[in-house]
């Protein structure tokens, strides 16, 4: 029985190319990438609005992709550069998945127990739920900066269990990336894709126990396994 779910915010709770297809334009605006050699660093093609499927954006921290950009612009701070990054990430213009408000209302109204574990730091991803109207309705909100790591490590997740007094083996992380999949493995957890990100079917449902459209069939997904 599933008595929890925990879920990755980008590309699972929010469309990932249309939330952070915009973020990725501001930032690179701001940087003055007018040669596009940041955006192939990003692994992000402007004309299409489209990401690689191994671009650091999908699935590495805030600290982690500004590390890679750092060395290709001198004269910037590291400091300078994740304030930024943070600014820029509290204000991107998100785009809900799915009506996050009746999803995630209804699984909580099962019971359900609900957490968000993002590689995305803890302020902006607050902001971003609060911004869809479905902030009240998370036990447990983490991100990168707040003392449990980040994903694939199952350290957020973990803490999750700990905080909700949880068993792993009756809680599933619901994600869209191969991070997010082995973070719930590692802890103990069932591993349940969606591909409302940038990964594909094929690319995701040998680390999967199961592979969803989107989040709104996790309901449909939990009672199957009530009727086993």
């Amino acid at each position: 029985m599933i008595e929890a779910l925990i879920f990755d915010k980008d590309g699972t709770l929010f469309d990932f190319r249309l939330s952070w297809g915009a973020w990725t334009r501001s930032l690179l605006a701001e940087l003055g990438d007018a040669d596009g050699r940041l955006a192939q660093v990003l692994g992000y093609d402007a004309a299409r609005n489209d990401f690689a499927i191994d671009s650091p954006v999908i699935a590495m921290t805030t600290p982690e992709i500004a590390d890679i950009l750092l060395p290709h612009l001198p004269g910037l701070g590291l400091d300078e550069l994740l304030e930024r990054m943070n600014q820029l990430s509290a204000d991107a213009p998100m785009v809900p998945a799915v009506d996050l408000p009746a999803v995630l209302g209804a699984l909580r109204a099962r019971g359900l127990k609900l957490g968000l574990a993002t590689n995305d730091t803890e302020a902006p991803a607050r902001r971003h739920l609060a911004g869809a109207g479905v902030l009240e309705l998370f036990d447990f909100v983490v991100g990168c900066d707040s003392g449990f790591g980040g994903k694939p490590a199952p350290g957020q997740l973990l803490a999750f269990v700990r905080h909700c007094g949880l068993t792993p083996g009756r809680v599933a992380m619901v994600g869209d990336s191969l991070h997010d999949l082995d973070a719930g493995r590692a802890a103990g957890m069932q591993a349940v894709a969606v591909l409302t990100g940038i990964a594909v079917r094929a690319g995701l449902e040998a680390h999967a126990d199961v592979v969803l459209t989107d989040i709104s069939h996790l309901g449909a997904w939990i009672d199957g396994l009530a009727a086993v």
